[in-house]
Order: C-alpha cells, then sequence, then structure tokens
C-alpha cells in the first residue's frame, strides 16, 4: 500500500508534443474508473504495478525467472510461461532474465522524487509554451498526490494539465482545480447506454463533472478519441455537437485513431481482444470534420 503522499506511476515521457501545449512532460498514473474496449494503455487500467512478458524475448531452455519465483506463477515454456493469476507482480524475476523479456509496469514514486524529473526541462516548458501533463489511466484518482505536487509546480511557475475521462466524484477534483492551468476532457460517446456498453460504464456523471468545470470557467479542451465504428456515426456525431454547443464549448479536439495498444495485449496479464480496426486515411477524418461543423462545432485535428 502507498503512503497517502505516493502515487503509482507507470510512465514520465519527456519532450511529449501530444499532451496539450507546446514541449511537454507527461506523467502516466495506473488505475482508471473506465475500461473502454479500445483503450491505448492497457497497463494502466488496473492500480497496482503488473508483470509484462514478451514472449518473442524468452530463451528456450533458460530457467533463471523459475528459480526465482516464489509463488510458481512461472512455467518452462515460453508460450504462456507467466500464470498472471498467480503472479504477484514482486519483480524478482525481471533481474535474472537476460533478455528483457520480463518487466515490471508501475512503481510507487514519492512528491519529491517525481518533482525534480519533471522540473528537468523547465527552459523547454518556457522556450516553447509547454509544462507538464497528467495522464493515465485516470490522473484525478490520485487527488492526495496531486494535491501535494501541483502547488509546487506553480510555484516555479510551470503549466500544469490533466488529460481525464472524468469518470469521479467532482469532490476529487475541485480542491486541484485552482492548481490547473487545462483541462484535458475526453467525450467518448453521449447516449449513456451506449457508452456504458463500451467503457463498462455510463456517463451521467462524467457528463456533469464536464458541465460543472465550464460552469466554473475552467479552461477546457474537449476531445474525443476517434474509433471508427464505434463513435463516428452521423448519431453520435450530432449529439456530440448538440451537447458541446449547449455547454458553451466551440470546438472539439479529435484524437486519430492508432491500433498499436493491441501489440500490448498479449503481454498482460488480460483478456481483453483486438478490435481488429484498420488505421483510417485522411480522407476519413475530413469526412468527421465537414460533419461535425456543419452541426456548428469547430474541430482540431
Amino acid at each position: 500500500m502507498t503512503h497517502p503522499h505516493e502515487a503509482i506511476v507507470y510512465d514520465v515521457q519527456r519532450f511529449s508534443i501530444h499532451d496539450g501545449p507546446g514541449i511537454r512532460t507527461t506523467v502516466f498514473f495506473k488505475g482508471c474508473a473506465l475500461a473502454c474496449a479500445w483503450c491505448q494503455n492497457p497497463e494502466a487500467l488496473h492500480v497496482g504495478p503488473e508483470l509484462t512478458y514478451d514472449a518473442e524475448r524468452c530463451l528456450e531452455g533458460c530457467t533463471n525467472c523459475i528459480d526465482v519465483c516464489a509463488v510458481g506463477a512461472l512455467g518452462a515454456e515460453p508460450a504462456g510461461r507467466v500464470d498472471f493469476a498467480r503472479c504477484t507482480a514482486c519483480g524478482d524475476c525481471v533481474d535474472p532474465c537476460p533478455t528483457g523479456a520480463l518487466r515490471v509496469i508501475g512503481r510507487s514514486w514519492s512528491v519529491p522524487e517525481l518533482l525534480p524529473v519533471l522540473l528537468r526541462d523547465q527552459s523547454f516548458y518556457a522556450q516553447s509554451g509547454g509544462g507538464v501533463t497528467f495522464s493515465g489511466g485516470e490522473p484525478v484518482l490520485q487527488s492526495r498526490f496531486l494535491l501535494e505536487l501541483l502547488p509546487q509546480l506553480r510555484q516555479v511557475g510551470v503549466h500544469v494539465a490533466i488529460e481525464t475521462c472524468g469518470a469521479y466524484p467532482f469532490s476529487l477534483l475541485e480542491p486541484l482545480l485552482d492548481e490547473i492551468d487545462l483541462v484535458l476532457f475526453d467525450v467518448k460517446v453521449i447516449d449513456s447506454r451506449r457508452h456504458e456498453r463500451f467503457t463498462e460504464r455510463d456517463n451521467e456523471n462524467i457528463l456533469e463533472n464536464l458541465a460543472e468545470l465550464v460552469r466554473r470557467g475552467v479552461c477546457v479542451e474537449a476531445r474525443m478519441p476517434v474509433i471508427p465504428g464505434w463513435n463516428t456515426d452521423t448519431e453520435n456525431l450530432e449529439a456530440t455537437a448538440t451537447r458541446l454547443r449547449e455547454l458553451g464549448l466551440p470546438s472539439l479536439t479529435l484524437l486519430p485513431y492508432n491500433h498499436f495498444w493491441e501489440a500490448k495485449l498479449p503481454r498482460l496479464g488480460t483478456d481483453r481482444k483486438p478490435l481488429g480496426i484498420r488505421t483510417p486515411d485522411d480522407d476519413f477524418y475530413r469526412g468527421l470534420r465537414k460533419e461535425l461543423e456543419r452541426n456548428g462545432l469547430e474541430t482540431r485535428l
């Protein structure tokens, strides 16, 4: 169990240019309240550290990992070597693995550990209008950790953004608002039942949180992850445009679909399946933008 001012982070990505304005450092937390069928970061869904296994890098006949596993979660055959149901993600098998086939994703960070990492690139933030973005997973679920960290970033003039799915009690987000410059808010599907079918949770609370942010005058950028055939039909596009216009949000950023997340699935202890969606071409996105703009919404890509 982590200290109240620690959080499980699975990646800190420097020189990011897709998670807010300018050059940024993006912090990816583990843990999310949704389970989107298309999640680009399936390794972030669960809160705790996880063992990943890349069978293609495993050496046949090597038993280094088996010899050190105290819970018997590792078998002799490279295919299906890890019994994820038994694995405790202790990490004892990682260092003995000569090829890096085994890796633990996610570790506990304290605020004093993370802060200097985030401040390394202050000069790049200043020159480019960038800063630090908190993503995941869902960063707002780490509210207590952020409540300690964010004021220290703001004290030295670092622009702070969060990427959020909006699925949490507003009371978790509220104490952070004075320390956040930009909220990148995902609007996936407007129909609540359909949203639940795709993400395992309805969106009533999500849309209420979005509306409350707008009422409070928070700087919000609405974004839609484009999932061809899932949320790109005329009905959802029209409903999305209508809802955002009603809230006074004039524009929508489209997040292009990619299938790279599917390559992660065999390495995780998950029953999630690839969607088999082809990456759309430019004409597809031009069509989406034209339809949204016909419904009174500016678009960005």
